[in-house]
């Protein structure tokens, strides 16, 4: 475990870049399950992207709407170099995440995709 900001971190993430599928949508029930294993196990981190489609619509859902605030971490991350190549584009992105997870803050976002 690291420590950050005073409290433990399991080093196992869970990135939601491809989840499981129904058809053409996210099988949320399937992720609500997912999320339910990790959390039980321990784990806590979690990590999302404005450009994983459904991601952060599907951690809202499956994460956010289901357990305390303070009970899991969330990372975002930009893609600077393809959607936010200014300042307003990154912040247009980064309110943008915070809307559809409805998180209310990140503990980190990362950005990647800099030149």
């Amino acid at each position: 475990m690291s420590d950050y900001f005073g409290k433990e971190v399991p080093k196992l993430g869970f990135g939601l870049m491809r989840l499981p599928k129904k058809g053409l949508h996210t099988d949320i029930e399937q992720v609500k399950h997912m999320v339910d294993l990790f959390m039980e196990a321990g784990f806590t981190y979690f990590d999302t992207a404005y450009v994983y489609m459904g991601s952060e619509a599907a951690i809202k859902k499956a994460l956010v709407d289901r357990y305390p605030r303070d009970s899991y971490t969330l990372a975002t991350k930009l893609n600077a170099m393809m959607l936010a190549p200014t300042e307003k584009a990154a912040k247009n992105q980064f309110y943008t995440s915070l809307e559809r997870t409805g998180a209310g803050y990140f503990e980190f976002c990362v950005f990647h995709g800099i030149t």
